[in-house]
């Protein structure tokens, strides 16, 4: 028997939108987190209400999309979107709730500020057992469903904003390059030049600093 490998770009993205608008069901959300995994910065969420028409070829997950086309797709995406949902919570939020649950608390808001009556929500692998509209959680949902995806790249390219922003404040931390993530050169100007306010008091290695300093 011949193995058939699926492709990315011959999975239907649109596959779970088709069925609800068959269901009668036209206001449908995609939702999105970035940030779960940095040692620096805000967890970013956003919630994308796409026309029912709506194409974009090669819109998939934003980490795998170049920063040039992420940006491009940002731009096509809050012109054509019905609406867009933007939800931030800091490290205050993150060390006090933890990461999960910061996670939850920015959908949520996301969720609240999109300014369209959503019918139901689309959400990559997380569940929000509190709303008020039904959702469906989907595994690698930014793969799977077009809103999703679109969410994806609207709150990764919101987040690396903000990074590039810290990033000219504090360039020995390297955000324009880690975004926040643990890499070598963000974890040696820790132990260089100690942390930030934006830092993640709870994270490691940055907790294991935090205890040294006391």
């Amino acid at each position: 028997m011949v193995k058939h490998t699926i492709k990315l770009d011959e999975i239907d993205n649109t596959k779970y939108e088709k069925e609800l608008y068959s269901n009668g069901i036209t206001y449908i959300a995609g939702v999105d987190e970035v940030g779960r995994g940095p040692l620096v910065g805000p967890v970013v969420t956003a919630c994308v209400v796409l026309p029912k028409d709506f194409k974009l070829e090669g819109l998939t997950d934003s980490k795998k999309l170049t920063p040039k086309k992420r940006d491009l797709f940002y731009d096509i995406i809050m012109e054509k979107a019905l609406g867009v949902g933007i939800g931030i919570k800091d490290e205050d939020v993150i060390d006090k709730v933890n990461i999960y649950e910061a996670t939850k608390l920015a959908m949520y808001e996301a969720i609240e500020k999109c300014p369209v009556k959503i019918e139901h929500v689309l959400i990559d692998a997380m569940k929000l057992d509190n709303l008020e509209v039904p959702f469906t959680s989907i595994i690698k949902g930014d793969l799977k469903s077009l809103s999703i995806a679109a969410a994806s790249v609207i709150a990764k390219v919101t987040r690396d904003r903000m990074m590039d922003e810290l990033d000219e404040k504090y360039p020995m931390y390297d955000f324009k390059s880690n975004k926040g993530y643990p890499t070598k050169k963000h974890v040696d100007a820790i132990r260089e030049y100690g942390i930030i306010k934006e830092h993640r008091k709870t994270f490691k290695p940055v907790c294991d600093y935090v205890k040294k300093a006391v």
